[in-house]
């Protein structure tokens, strides 16, 4: 009796548990097989033409919200104090972003011509599995930048509660963490507001967030500008930092000239990567390349310029050393100004969180969520990958992290290396190997035949080529976390983007022309607005990809696409 118990029930669990498996799934296209239930989803899918919403002006007022910040509001500090007058760092501010939209422009061409992701775009340099690790680095990164940025949200929630009731103070009210934990019960408390005021906007689809952008892209620069007024006229002028000079000379000023303008670019190297998660909205390709190529380098040299500005103020208001914080700054002005004065600084501190909640959303929660989507589509989405990424956030405990600012801020500049080598074997793909040409269904497809499988789903040139990227780096690396180096090295880590960029572009395109591979175009042509079929089930009759290119199957990577 027990065992025929035992046997009924057994089924039954197995059963319920293949039950709710199948009901949190995702929605997919019929008729995928189970291989490419773990390629694609509605997610990964090329965006169809109803969903290409993203027009010129969606993009500036993209970059716009993305650019007032409060990272971007303290880059030029770093430079400064690093011993560069402040027009040097300005310099610096606008080389380096303009550098980082001419990168941002090159990727994000793929997607707005494709309409894919980067997910998709990488299978066809990575493999269609070893596309898998670069994923896996973007999305670990965008959930440790989310609780990092909402962090700094936090910040701004504690001085908008702080305006309206001065009793909300971190020295007053009693501390629940220990000393060396890097927060306070009333730092943790504002930090928990914004994270869960954040949670709504996650729930919108990507075609649609674009709003926000739009708004924060009104909203912000008038308050950064009011401030920037407020700031003046308190100091009655400008103050010293305009009037100082660099403090270095020769080399030394050159070299730090160079760390300024990779500073800026390595603040960027994130969004160079997965660009294509934004621009596969673009109605036309055209839409996502003027409008990133200006405003990325404009409206980060106008932040920067007003954050120069304020802090360069603060030594006159206050006296001593500026300070570049701007949080920090309107808590001063909390300190000192009477209820109207608190009324302004609760005005801009609200929308210096709608700066994050913008920042975050764009940089990290969509980024996250498309990341987490192709590491498993049968069950994630971009809503349901960009919850899991403020859930990590959360849990991560952020401020923890921001003990140490100096060294936080080495090892996330020190990613750029990772990013960069993904970034220079991705671009070098396109535009030197295959020439624009893309065989996008194929893309979603892991049978043997298919030219983006490779060895087993692996693309061995890809990663020779970002391995060979990241060792050119590494020694220079464990110089800038303290080991002594040749001063050769540092050098070279100094310049460490186009170093990892530069190396694996060139690995890449050689090793693809000593050994050929499939589905490259002797001309350039992008063929992304000949697609109409966008379904990537096999077809019933099991035939291969779009009918775009001919190689023989079943003889693996050695045979050689051409395109017809």
């Amino acid at each position: 009796m027990e065992n025929t118990t035992f046997t009924t029930e057994a089924p039954r669990r197995r059963n319920a548990f293949k039950r709710f498996v199948d009901k949190i799934a995702v929605e997919q296209e019929p008729g995928l097989t189970t291989a490419q239930l773990m390629l694609t989803n509605h997610d990964l899918k090329p965006v169809e033409p109803e969903r290409r919403q993203w027009g010129p002006w969606n993009f500036v007022g993209f970059w716009i919200a993305d650019s007032f910040n409060i990272n971007t509001w303290m880059i030029s500090g770093t430079m400064i104090v690093g011993g560069l007058s402040w027009w040097q760092s300005w310099i610096c501010v606008w080389l380096g972003y303009a550098i980082s939209g001419f990168f941002i422009c090159l990727t994000g061409r793929i997607g707005a011509q494709y309409h894919i992701g980067f997910p998709v775009v990488a299978r066809s340099s990575f493999g269609i599995w070893g596309s898998l690790w670069p994923v896996f680095n973007r999305a670990v990164m965008a959930c440790i930048w989310y609780g990092v940025q909402s962090y700094i949200g936090g910040r701004c929630v504690y001085i908008m509660i702080r305006a309206i009731w001065l009793s909300w103070d971190r020295n007053t009210i009693p501390n629940t963490f220990p000393e060396n934990s890097g927060t306070t019960t009333a730092d943790y408390a504002s930090f928990f507001i914004f994270w869960l005021c954040s949670l709504p906007a996650i729930w919108f689809p990507v075609h649609k967030i674009r709003h926000l952008f739009t708004v924060k892209s009104y909203v912000v620069p008038v308050a950064g500008i009011a401030f920037l007024v407020w700031a003046v006229v308190r100091a009655k002028g400008l103050g010293d930092i305009v009037r100082q000079p660099a403090r270095l000379e020769g080399s030394e000023l050159a070299w730090e000239f160079v760390k300024g303008v990779m500073s800026s670019i390595a603040n960027f190297a994130t969004l160079i990567v997965n660009d294509p998660d934004f621009s596969r909205f673009a109605g036309k390709p055209k839409d996502a390349l003027w409008s990133q190529l200006f405003t990325i380098p404009i409206g980060f040299a106008v932040t920067s310029f007003i954050g120069i500005i304020v802090s360069s103020s603060s030594t006159v208001i206050y006296g001593g050393p500026p300070i570049w914080d701007p949080l920090e700054l309107l808590e001063k002005f909390i300190d000192d100004s009477g209820s109207g004065g608190r009324f302004g600084v609760f005005v801009i501190a609200t929308a210096f969180a709608l700066a994050q909640l913008g920042t975050n959303i764009a940089a990290n929660s969509v980024s996250a969520g498309t990341d987490l989507t192709a590491l498993l589509p049968r069950w994630l989405d971009i809503r349901r990958g960009g919850y899991i990424a403020a859930a990590v956030g959360l849990a991560m405990c952020p401020y923890t992290l921001l003990t140490d600012t100096n060294q936080f801020t080495t090892y996330l500049s020190a990613y750029s290396v990772f990013l960069s080598s993904i970034a220079g074997v991705m671009i070098s793909d396109y535009y030197f190997v295959r020439r624009g040409y893309l065989d996008v269904k194929e893309l979603y497809d892991a049978r043997p035949t298919s030219p983006y499988r490779f060895t087993y789903g692996f693309h061995w040139r890809a990663y020779t080529a970002y391995i060979a990227g990241i060792l050119i780096n590494v020694v220079g690396f464990a110089g800038a976390v303290g080991t002594e180096v040749p001063i050769g090295a540092t050098y070279v880590y100094n310049v460490n983007f186009f170093g990892g960029f530069g190396v694996s572009a060139f690995v890449y395109w050689g090793l693809c022309k000593l050994s050929p591979i499939p589905a490259c175009s002797d001309k350039w042509m992008e063929v992304g607005d000949e697609i109409d079929d966008l379904r990537v089930a096999y077809d019933a009759d099991n035939a291969s990809g779009t009918g775009s290119q001919e190689y023989v199957p079943g003889k693996g990577e050695k045979d050689v696409g051409r395109v017809v």
